[in-house]
């Protein structure tokens, strides 16, 4: 592909953003969490507008660039040229979020196998690993209205996610929000690292929960896990692998 760079046509502050946002989704493609240029992550531009940058539609998530994100208001209309499309269906559960909850800087939304499996088990996610105690910690669930392309769906939808920053979409799939891509990132690891550990220790029998008492103050053990940093503790080392991956990402 060949775009034009925007680095010299926007803020430093919504550049930086554009290339944190192409880097988390060049890394949910590598981790195995897409599904081909399906689902979406968003994420709002610094300033008062409400705009969001959102991925081209019809890019593989390993084509994304920064300036290749597309700039879009709270209804997914482009506010900047681009000669990718958009998809205004598939923005319908971003939007809703976004509109009720000042905290979401990010959105990330994914469709992953194990996600999507777990969302279709009736005991949804079991107190059984390490890393679902993370995700009980703040942990919600919608029920499935069908594709979500109806602007109704929104105030339940909203109603059902709450305070919470792990969302499980009941047979669709998995959603994390993050006051920075970076926390919506490392929410989402360890939402799908949840799901793939619980659907490999079904397979192999009796599964053992995690005592109740664990559960609490989980917020305040994930920051001395990362010694205060949060997500800012692994992100710059996963944005060197993405450079290593292939560093076309910032452009």
């Amino acid at each position: 592909m060949n775009i034009a760079s925007l680095k010299s046509a926007v803020s430093p502050d919504e550049w930086q953003l554009r290339c944190d946002l192409a880097a988390c989704y060049r890394l949910v493609a590598a981790y195995g969490w897409s599904d081909l240029v399906f689902t979406h992550i968003s994420a709002r531009i610094p300033g008062p507008e409400h705009h969001f940058l959102i991925n081209p539609y019809g890019l593989m998530f390993d084509e994304i660039t920064a300036s290749s994100l597309v700039k879009v208001d709270q209804e997914c209309t482009k506010l900047s040229e681009s000669p990718f499309p958009v998809n205004p269906a598939g923005f319908v559960i971003h939007s809703a979020i976004h509109e009720v909850r000042d905290d979401a800087g990010c959105v990330l939304h994914t469709h992953s196998r194990a996600g999507v499996g777990v969302s279709a088990q009736k005991c949804g996610v079991l107190p059984i690993s390490q890393q679902s105690t993370f995700v009980l910690a703040s942990l919600a669930y919608h029920d499935y209205e069908g594709v979500a392309l109806r602007d109704d769906e929104k105030s339940r939808l909203q109603a059902d996610l709450g305070a919470a920053n792990f969302l499980m979409l009941r047979n669709h799939g998995l959603l994390t929000v993050g006051r920075t891509i970076p926390d919506a990132f490392l929410a989402m690891y360890l939402f799908e690292s949840t799901c793939r550990i619980q659907v490999d220790a079904q397979a192999g029998g009796d599964v053992i929960h995690v005592n109740p008492g664990i559960l609490k103050g989980m917020a305040e053990v994930m920051k001395t896990a990362t010694a205060g940093m949060g997500a800012g503790l692994a992100w710059p080392a996963l944005l060197r692998k993405v450079e290593r991956m292939d560093p076309a990402f910032k452009t």
